[in-house]
C-alpha cells in the first residue's frame, strides 16, 4: 500500500467512494469484490482502506444498495484473501475496464 499524509485521508475516501458510485451505480457485484479490493489496496494505506470499508458498511451505504448488502466481515474476508492470494488478470481487467468507462480510469491498469 501507499503512504500519504492522514490529512489527505477524508479527501481520498470520499474520491474513492465516488469512484466506486460511478463504476458500480447498483452496488458492485460479489464477482468483482476481490479484484476492487485488490486495486484498492494498490493505492490506499491501511487506515484509508478501513475509513472507506467503514463508509462502504454504514447504515446509509447499505439502504442506498438496497439488497446486495457488503458486510464489514465480508470486506475482511476479502482483505484475508488478497493477503493470500491475487485475482486473476481477468478480473483485475473487468474491474478496471468498468470503472473506466464509467470516467474514472486507473494510470496503472492491465491492458
Amino acid at each position: 500500500m501507499t503512504t500519504t499524509e492522514s490529512t489527505d485521508q477524508p479527501n481520498i475516501a470520499v474520491r474513492v467512494l465516488n469512484w466506486l458510485e460511478a463504476g458500480y451505480p447498483e452496488g458492485v457485484p460479489p464477482q468483482d469484490r476481490f479484484p476492487l479490493i485488490a486495486l484498492l489496496q494498490r493505492r490506499l494505506t491501511d487506515d484509508q482502506t478501513r475509513q472507506i470499508v467503514h463508509d462502504l458498511t454504514s447504515s446509509e451505504a447499505q439502504q442506498s444498495r438496497g439488497e446486495d448488502e457488503i458486510t464489514q466481515d465480508e470486506i475482511e474476508e476479502l482483505i484475508q484473501r488478497h493477503l493470500r492470494e491475487s485475482p486473476s488478470s481477468d478480473d483485475v481487467t473487468r474491474v478496471s475496464a468498468r470503472l473506466a468507462a464509467a470516467g474514472w480510469p486507473l494510470a496503472d491498469a492491465p491492458e
